[in-house]
């Protein structure tokens, strides 16, 4: 597998920051009628944000990176085929222009920028930038996984040691889920000790890599949403793996994903989440 080093890592993070200078911020909370779309619902859309970014991060990633493919969100909804290449190409670009675009929408400072490099189908770098914090959190593969500012002042990331069920602090997204899972999963929150959703999986991939919360659980799994954080929270020291217990690969868009402190904690939130009370009572 190709080899990313630390200037490879610090490289893309500065595209990354680059683009949230010059393309995000200027637009946030400036937003104006026709500057914000609807995709695939009212609860999905894309804004010029998004898709300016997205020109000049893959501009840059291009030039820096002659050969690659480079998969953006934005470029994917109009070709799905990009996604075949994830799988195949000797080194592809990930990436989320702007994830948590509603909340950028709406005023609120919770938003990120993600992109994960992957060598023939495996994740071995990521970077997820906070546009608002000005700081990139970043992992190699085999190397961990750490945060960094733009002074250059740099703090490794580990997860949170294990915990009782009861006192698991997790971030759960259950608004993808089919039925009857959805009503099983949501009826088993309470078992927890505490639960949210940020609407931005860049947060809370970096808050599970910092020791900040317990669980991730997600079951729509678009590869510019989960590839970068995925390795984040690994190289931080979590365990994680599809809702059947098999690995998570970028070209996996469905059987969802639980991501633990570790394997036994895995197993314990996997067994109070997703078996229904009845069993978990028998």
């Amino acid at each position: 597998m190709m080899q990313f080093a630390l200037s490879d890592a610090l490289r893309i993070g500065e595209i990354l920051s680059l683009a949230a200078r010059t393309e995000i911020m200027p637009r946030f909370g400036e937003l104006v009628a026709g500057q914000v779309r609807e995709k695939s619902s009212r609860f999905d859309v894309v804004t010029d944000a998004d898709e300016a970014a997205e020109r000049a991060i893959s501009t840059a990633l291009e030039a820096a990176y002659p050969g690659a493919v480079v998969i953006g969100e934005e470029a994917a909804a109009g070709n799905s085929t990009l996604l075949d290449a994830i799988g195949t190409a000797d080194l592809a670009f990930v990436l989320d222009p702007l994830d948590g675009t509603k909340n950028f929408a709406s005023g609120l400072p919770l938003f990120g920028v993600m992109v994960a490099a992957t060598v023939r189908g495996e994740v071995a770098l990521a970077a997820i930038h906070d546009p608002v914090c000005r700081n990139t959190a970043y992992a190699l593969r085999g190397e961990g996984a750490w945060i960094q500012g733009e002074g250059g002042a740099r703090a490794d990331l580990a997860v949170a040691g294990a915990v009782s069920v009861r006192e698991m602090h997790a971030i759960i997204g259950t608004n993808f889920l089919p039925e009857p899972l959805r009503t099983t999963v949501n009826g088993n929150l309470s078992r927890l000790g505490l639960s949210a959703w940020l609407r931005c999986a860049a947060h809370e991939y970096r808050m599970a890599a910092a020791g900040h919360c317990d669980i991730l659980f997600y079951n729509k799994l678009m590869p510019w949403d989960h590839a970068a954080g995925w390795l984040l929270h690994r190289e931080a020291g979590g365990y994680s793996a599809h809702f059947d217990g098999t690995a998570y690969h970028p070209t996996h868009l469905t059987g969802g994903l639980i991501c633990a402190s570790d394997e036994p904690s895995w197993q314990l939130v996997r067994e109070a989440l997703l078996e229904q009370r009845e069993r978990l009572q028998a």
